[in-house]
């Protein structure tokens, strides 16, 4: 069979969007119900998150996580009022949750002279050469 009688491979990125079907979709609890999380890929963007299946969901983001069932075409109607144009399907790589922090916030001040404007600090050494 010559190459031009081979059927052409399909393209591994097509640029149609294909429907995925009901995703896991995971949320979090706030004052109004539950709200869908959304994430940041590696380059700082933000993605709103779905998972096909909850085995998939829970090796990502632990037992914890909370999530509801909604369709690729609902997730996306969902995050695009607020910029959110990406979506990540069974994303396999995550952040650890952050440790909470001990220190005490907003940090202490540390008290020290200011110098008046126009003027140099005492412990300037050009300073100490004009005495």
């Amino acid at each position: 069979m010559s190459p031009l009688d081979r059927p052409e491979d399909p393209d591994p990125e097509p640029s149609e969007r294909i429907p995925a079907g009901l995703l896991f979709v995971p949320v979090r609890s706030g004052p109004a119900g539950c709200t869908a999380r959304f994430f940041r890929t590696p380059l700082g963007g933000r993605t709103a998150v779905g998972f096909t299946s909850t085995a998939k969901l829970t090796a990502t983001l632990g037992t914890e996580q909370a999530c509801i069932r909604l369709s690729e075409p609902a997730l996306r109607a969902l995050a695009a009022p607020l910029g959110v144009g990406a979506l990540t399907v069974d994303p396999q790589l995550s952040a650890p949750a952050a440790a909470p922090s001990t220190d005490p916030w907003p940090h202490p001040v540390v008290d020290r002279p200011v110098a008046a404007p126009g003027r140099p600090r005492a412990t300037d050494p050009a300073h100490r050469l004009r005495s």
